[in-house]
C-alpha cells in the first residue's frame, strides 16, 4: 500500500513541478504588469499636468488668463479720451498734447533767453512755435513754385556726406559751395548738427520745417554773418521777414534785451534796417534749391535772390574796440 502511494506520488511529480513553474511564471507576469503600471500611471499624470501648465502659459501669453480683482468694484472709471496719446505720424514723431506743447514753449522760451548758446532750447522753442497756419502758408508757397515743388517731391537732406564737403572745398573761390565750406570751417560748425524734427504733427509740414532748419547755415553763408549773438539775431530778422517763422520773430524781439548798449546800437542802426529791406525784397528763401547752385558765383546768387551784403560784423566790432581803446588813452 505504501509502495503504491509512493509510485503515485512519483508519477504526479512532473505535474507538481509544472504547476510550480506555472505559478512562478504567473507571479513574474504579475510583477511585470505591476511594475509597468507603476511607470505608466505617473507618466500619464505628469503628461496631464504638463499639458495643463502649457495651456495656462499660452492663455497668459495671449492675455486670456484673468483673475478676479478684489478691487474691481472700486476701479470703475473709464480712461479719458482727452489723454490718449495717438500713434506717430512718421518715423521719430512724438505726438504731444496741447498742454505739453504749451509747457514746452514756456520752458524753452526761458531757456533760450537765459542760455541762447544751448541748442536744445532753440530746437524746442522753434518746434513749439511752428504753428500749423504758418507752415501751411510755406507749403502753399512751395507748391506754387516749380523749384519748391521739386524740393517737396525729392525731399533732399543736408549732411556733410550728401553735400560732399570735400568736393565743395575744391571748388573755385567765390562759388556758393566754396564760400559755404569756408564759413563752416571759420565758425566751427557742421551740417550734421541739425536735429531731426519730431514734434510737428503733419509729416510734410515737419519736412518743410526740417528744410528751413537745414538751410539756416546757407543764410549765414549768403550774408557772411557769423554765429555770434548779433549775427544770429540779424539772420533771424532776415528769416522772419522772408519766411515768417515765429521763433525768428521772437528772437528778433527779445534777444537784444540782454545785449550791451554798443551791440544794440549796431543791430538797431545797421543790421535791422538791412534785414528788413533784404527780407522783404528778396525771393522766398524756402524755394531755393541750394544743392543745385553750389557751383554758381555767390555774387550772382545774391543778385538773383535780391539780397544785399551787410557790413562785415566782425570787422565792425574790431574797429569799434580799437576806437574805444584809442579814446580810453
Amino acid at each position: 500500500m505504501l509502495s503504491r502511494n509512493i509510485l503515485r506520488a512519483g508519477s504526479n511529480a512532473p505535474c507538481v513541478a509544472s504547476g510550480i513553474t506555472s505559478g512562478a511564471s504567473s507571479i513574474t507576469n504579475i510583477t511585470k504588469i505591476t511594475t509597468s503600471r507603476s511607470f505608466i500611471i505617473p507618466t500619464i499624470i505628469s503628461s496631464l499636468l504638463f499639458s495643463e501648465n502649457n495651456r495656462l502659459a499660452t492663455q497668459m501669453e495671449k492675455g486670456q488668463l484673468h483673475y478676479k480683482d478684489p478691487n474691481a468694484e472700486f476701479n470703475t472709471s473709464t480712461p479719458s479720451l482727452y489723454f490718449q496719446r495717438g500713434p506717430p505720424n512718421y518715423p521719430g514723431h512724438v505726438p504731444l498734447f496741447t498742454y505739453e506743447k504749451l509747457l514746452m514753449f514756456l520752458g524753452s522760451s526761458a531757456g533760450a533767453y537765459f542760455h541762447p548758446e544751448r541748442n536744445e532750447f532753440i530746437v524746442a522753442l522753434g518746434e513749439s512755435t511752428a504753428i500749423e497756419p504758418v507752415l501751411r502758408k510755406l507749403q502753399h508757397q512751395m507748391l506754387s513754385d516749380p523749384v519748391g515743388r521739386k524740393i517737396l517731391r525729392q525731399r533732399p537732406r543736408m549732411t556733410s556726406s550728401s553735400l560732399n564737403l570735400e568736393y565743395l572745398r575744391g571748388l573755385p573761390e567765390n562759388t556758393v559751395g566754396k564760400t559755404y565750406t569756408q564759413w563752416l570751417d571759420r565758425e566751427g560748425v557742421s551740417p550734421d548738427t541739425r536735429v531731426a524734427v519730431k514734434y510737428i504733427e503733419d509729416e510734410e509740414l515737419a519736412y518743410i520745417y526740417q528744410r528751413y532748419r537745414e538751410c539756416h547755415d546757407f543764410y549765414h553763408t549768403i550774408t557772411g554773418l557769423p554765429i555770434i549773438i548779433e549775427g544770429e539775431i540779424a539772420v533771424k530778422v532776415l528769416e522772419f521777414m522772408n519766411i515768417g517763422i515765429p521763433m525768428s520773430g521772437l528772437g528778433a524781439l527779445f534777444a537784444p534785451l540782454r545785449l550791451k548798449k554798443s551791440q544794440k546800437e549796431r543791430l538797431y542802426n545797421v543790421y535791422y534796417p538791412w534785414a528788413f529791406k533784404s527780407g522783404l525784397n528778396s525771393k522766398p528763401l524756402i524755394n531755393v534749391f541750394w544743392e543745385e547752385i553750389l557751383e554758381k558765383d555767390i555774387c550772382e546768387v545774391r543778385e538773383e535772390l535780391g539780397i544785399e551784403s551787410p557790413p562785415d560784423l566782425r570787422e565792425m566790432r574790431r574797429r569799434m574796440r580799437l576806437d574805444s581803446l584809442s579814446r580810453a588813452k
